[in-house]
Order: structure tokens, then sequence, then C-alpha cells
């Protein structure tokens, strides 16, 4: 850093936090969007099957081939967020996202299925890599992984907060001659679209535009990211080209990869293996208990990133906390009865929503600029699609070996690939280690 403003300077830490307190709720929010709409299909998938006559091979496909649509569009998306900022481009995303699954209301065979899912894959498409893009922009590398936790936390919060709701809305009763999973469908989507609209009017693209901070706040701020981009463009490449043609982000894919075979395994089955446990259907009750294990998930990702942070290695760490995410599932698969059940449901839950976080610290921090634009979105996009593969890698194990049990295994072995994987990017003297290695203590959380 700068001799201006280091690192620990008082005006470089009062600049992080209030972009902390002033980013950070609006895309947790967005993010709790996102995701609750990915996860409903997992609390309609009973019901929507009955009414629409999709059996489970069908389903499995049908909730997996929106990673194909969102992969497809991930890294052009990305690459025009950059040229345009995000405070347009996120705005678009939102609304264009909501008003399709909004749409997921129609479906009424297993071909509108598909078509909507792979829809809603292309509406969406860029932005979760455009949210990460967006903090490597604004906070320095010793305070991002709270940062990106932060934001991560929107994953459980929509199961904490969404698992009840759409418990709800499914026992209730639909107005206008409506089923109602249609309704879920319906209210979330539009949901998402509001919060689309505001997402123009209240996001700021880069820390110089920051008419919120205090002049000596930005000026610290964008000095501190500037002279962190320049080592990234000096040790990193140079161009979106050849950051996709980088090993270190090919390796860093296969790692997201299979993290993401055991996250979406877990998420689109957690309420029908609960109700399962206890014995009823997914409504009301399983919804709130269901939302136990996310709770758990807030509360350990924020407490590990911020360790993180002030600790280092983020590498081990993350490796660690996939490690407890792949035993958590494996117990899962273990429990014949609601307690020990959703106890191992919430050891995975901390698991795999904190090594999320932890990972992404990997990647940003060498790369830069549109070879990061590019990167990440290759990153997330190509690791994305073990999201369409987790559903039918479920199934296959569970009719391999005839067993339910035997579909949760599975995802815990990805898992258990995925430390394998984070370990052997070696010891301290690894490229992608040293390059994510962050600089003096962080500054204090709000």
């Amino acid at each position: 850093m700068s001799s201006a403003f280091p690192p620990s300077s008082p005006v470089l830490e009062q600049a992080v936090r209030h972009a902390r307190w002033r980013l950070l709720p609006f895309l947790l929010l967005m993010y709790l969007m996102a995701f609750l709409d990915r996860a409903n299909v997992g609390f309609a998938k009973n019901v929507l099957q009955a009414d629409a006559g999709i059996g489970d091979v069908a389903f499995a496909f049908g909730a997996g081939v929106f990673f194909v649509g969102y992969a497809i569009f991930e890294i052009p998306s990305n690459l025009v967020m950059y040229r345009v900022g995000a405070r347009i481009w996120m705005s678009r995303i939102m609304i264009s996202w909501g008003i399709v699954a909004a749409c997921t209301a129609l479906v009424h065979n297993a071909t509108s299925f598909y078509a909507l899912r792979f829809i809603l894959g292309l509406a969406e498409a860029g932005f979760f890599p455009g949210i990460i893009l967006f903090l490597s922009t604004w906070f320095p590398s010793n305070a991002r992984a709270q940062a990106i936790g932060v934001f991560y936390v929107g994953l459980p919060l929509a199961f904490l907060v969404g698992s009840p709701v759409s418990g709800m809305l499914l026992d209730a009763t639909a107005p206008f001659g409506l089923h109602p999973w249609q309704w879920l469908f319906i209210v979330e989507g539009l949901a998402a679209s509001v919060v689309g609209v505001a997402a123009y009017f209240y996001l700021t693209d880069r820390p110089a535009q920051a008419h919120w901070l205090e002049p000596a706040q930005r000026d610290a701020l964008v000095e501190a990211l500037r002279v962190e981009d320049d080592l990234k463009r000096t040790h990193g490449p140079e161009s979106v080209l050849a950051a996709l043609r980088d090993s270190r982000v090919m390796y860093l894919t296969l790692i997201y990869f299979v993290v993401q075979i055991a996250v979406y395994g877990v998420v689109f089955y957690l309420p029908t293996r609960i109700a399962t446990l206890m014995g009823g259907h997914v409504g009301t009750q399983v919804g709130f208990v269901t939302a136990i294990p996310w709770l758990a998930a807030i509360i350990g990702t924020l407490i590990v990133t911020r360790l993180a942070d002030r600790l280092g290695n983020h590498r081990l760490w993350a490796a660690v906390m996939l490690l407890v995410a792949a035993l958590g599932i494996a117990a899962s698969a273990l429990c014949t009865s609601p307690v020990p059940g959703v106890i191992a449901f919430c050891f995975a839950a901390v698991g795999f929503v904190s090594v999320q976080p932890l990972f992404w610290t990997l990647p940003t921090a060498y790369l830069g600029g549109a070879a990061a634009a590019g990167g990440i979105a290759l990153i997330n996009s190509i690791g994305n699609l073990g999201g369409f593969f987790a559903p039918s890698v479920k199934t296959f194990a569970e009719r391999s070996a005839g067993s339910t049990s035997a579909g949760m295994f599975a995802l815990a072995v990805s898992g258990l690939i995925g430390v394998v994987l984070l370990l052997a990017l070696g010891s301290s003297k690894s490229r992608v280690q040293r390059a994510a290695a962050p600089v003096p203590p962080a500054p204090h959380a709000p």
C-alpha cells in the first residue's frame, strides 16, 4: 500500500467501515432474493410435480438446467457490467430474473418447466460474479473475506426468512384460482424485480463516485485499491483472454465445481429431507425447522470469515470448512430422527456457506481489471454447473445403491474431493496462496 494511506490508517478503516454499512446490507438483500428464487423450486417440488405431472428424473433435470443457461451468458454479462457499471446492470438482471421467476407459475408440463428454468438462468447470469467483482473494487484484500461473507449471509438468510414464508405460502389458499405453489413463484419473483428497481437508485459503481464518503476517506480507499490493482496487473493475467487461459483460474474453477455439487445437492432437497425425518409434508412446520441450519450458517459464516481475515491463510480455512460441510452431509444421511438430522445439517450449512467467501478471496487476490471480470465469471459459470449435475448425481447414486442415503454420501464425497484440491494448492510457496495472503490486520468490523 502507499505510504499516504497504509492499510491500518484510521482514515482507510473509516472508509471501509462506512462502505460496509452503506453497501453490504443492500447487497445482502439482493442475494437473499436471488437465492430465494433459486431455492423455492425445492419447496414447491412435490406439489409442482403432482400438478404438472413431472417425474423425479425430469424434475432433477429441470432444477439443474438453470445452470446451463446461467453458464452460457455468464462471461458476456460480467464483461458488460465491467463496462457499464453495477448500478445499471445489476438492476437489469434483477428485474428480468424476477419476471421470469414469476412466470414459473405457468409451468404445466416437463417441457415448460425446462424452458422457464433455462431462461431464468439466462436472466440471472452475471449476477453473482458481478457482485464479487463489485466487492473486489470496493474492499481491500485484508477486509474482503468479511465483506464477501456478509454478502453470502444472504444465502442462509434466504432460507431463514424464506423457509417459513415459502411454507406458509404453500399452506395458504391462493387467490384468483391459483395453486399455492403458483402464488409462491409469483410473490417471490416480483419481489426480486422491485429490489432491482431500487438497486438502480441505490448502488454506487466505484469508490471515486461515492459522494457519501468524506473526501479523505474516498481518497484513501481509491488509493489503497489502486495500489492493489497495480500489483494484480503485475503478477496476474492482464487481459480477459489471458485470464481464461490461466492455469490457476482453471484449477480454482474445478474446486468451485465440486463445492457447488455439495451445496446445491443439499439446497434442492433439504426441505423434503427434513419433511421425511418429521414424517410430514413440506409446509409451515417443516419451513420453520428447515430454517434452523441456516441460522447456524449465518452465525458461523460471520465468525469464520472475520477470523480468516485476521489470522490469514484463507486457503486452509476454506479446506477446513469444506471438510465440516462434507462430514455434516454424510452424518445427515445416517440420521433417522429430526433432532440429530437438524444438527447434522447445521454443521453442513455452516461449512458449505462459509467456504465460499473464503474461496473467493483466492482469485480476487490476483485478478484485476477486465481480467477479473472474465476470470471470476469463468470460475462461477463453469463451477456453477456443479448445480446442474448435483440433482442427477444424487439421484444416480440412490438408484445405483438402492438407498436414499447413498445420494447424500455422494454429495459428501464431492465435498471431500474439494478439500483435497484445496490442500493440494500447496504450502505458502504456492503462487495462488501467496497472491491470496492477506496484508496487515483487517479493520475491525462494525
